[in-house]
């Protein structure tokens, strides 16, 4: 398989006055896990954002494959998955639905392989329900089955075990490591860390 590497160079960024992002630099290849620490306001979101291409830096670029990221964003989106603080859900559909179209627009998709999905993240008893009725812990299941439909090699995750019981963390884990085991990256920003069984996991502190 060709190498894939999504690399960070040198990035600084301002809030006003704040500067959150000082000199960040990192590189992942395939089969990798970076898990960002940091305390509120460290910068955690904001570095994910920059790397999804979502806001550009001050200073720095991001790479992937070598290549400066805005020079084709919409290709460099098509192998990323970002799941942020707020699961990307439709309240007024269901969960069965939610995934349907938002999954659909980006890969065709089989009932079977939907079904799986929502079993596998614990959510078949309840996935016909409109997500405006789900907890927060559930709409975050919803995200993570959209999650494992996105055979993406870049994964960008702002704190996945977020509102999840002990069970939901795990399922976080399982699918980090099959992330990892096809060669795929995932960049996690977290408050508690990921399963230490994890393996290549390196660790980026950002200062507050």
């Amino acid at each position: 398989m060709p190498e894939q590497t999504i690399e960070a160079d040198n990035l600084h960024l301002w809030r006003g006055e704040r500067h959150v992002l000082r000199g960040v630099s990192l590189r992942l290849a395939r089969g990798s896990c970076l898990e960002v620490c940091g305390a509120n306001g460290a910068g955690k979101t904001t570095l994910l954002r920059v790397l999804s291409g979502l806001i550009y830096p001050e200073e720095g670029r991001v790479l992937w494959n070598g290549e400066n990221v805005r020079r084709d964003l919409r290709a460099f989106h098509a192998v990323l998955a970002y799941l942020g603080h707020e699961p990307p859900l439709k309240a007024d559909l269901t969960a069965r639905e939610n995934l349907h179209y938002w999954i659909g627009v980006r890969r065709s998709l089989e009932s079977e392989e939907l079904d799986a999905a929502l079993g596998r993240v614990g959510a078949r008893t309840w996935c016909d329900r409109l997500v405006r009725t789900l907890s927060a812990g559930q709409r975050r299941r919803v995200a993570l089955a959209g999650l494992a439909l996105l055979p993406v090699p870049l994964w960008l995750l702002d704190e996945p075990t977020t509102n999840l019981d002990g069970e939901g963390r795990e399922v976080v884990g399982e699918l980090i490591r099959e992330q990892l085991a096809r060669g795929g990256m995932v960049v996690a920003a977290v408050h508690h860390g990921l399963p230490a069984s994890l393996r290549n996991l390196t660790r980026l502190d950002l200062a507050a």
